[in-house]
């Protein structure tokens, strides 16, 4: 089982990716998103609202167990992070692998 910090972080460096709720959103409406990965730590009802949304798209959620701030800095990022949906894996295998 490979390692999700690792898979994220070469999706967000070699594939492309929506980063923050809005984003992540959009790309789940419009059917962009193959994947959403979202803290598990967000603002009440923000986590609850993106799994109702990708249920109904039939795109997978995973949990991220760790607040915006490590989320964001698994992505490189030098802000918090939410969520991000993957779009692209780019070279990772995170659409491949069950974590």
């Amino acid at each position: 089982m490979a390692n999700l910090t690792s898979d994220i972080r070469l999706a967000v460096d070699s594939g492309a990716v929506a980063i923050g709720i809005n984003s992540v959103m959009d790309s789940i409406a419009t059917g962009k998103a193959k994947l959403v990965i979202a803290s598990s730590k967000n603002k009440p009802g923000e986590l609850s609202d993106i799994e109702h949304v990708a249920k109904l798209a039939d795109v997978k959620v995973i949990v991220f167990d760790g607040d915006s701030i490590q989320l964001g800095t698994v992505c490189g990022k030098p802000y918090s992070v939410s969520a991000i949906s993957i779009l692209d894996q780019g070279d990772s295998n995170i659409l491949n692998e069950t974590y």
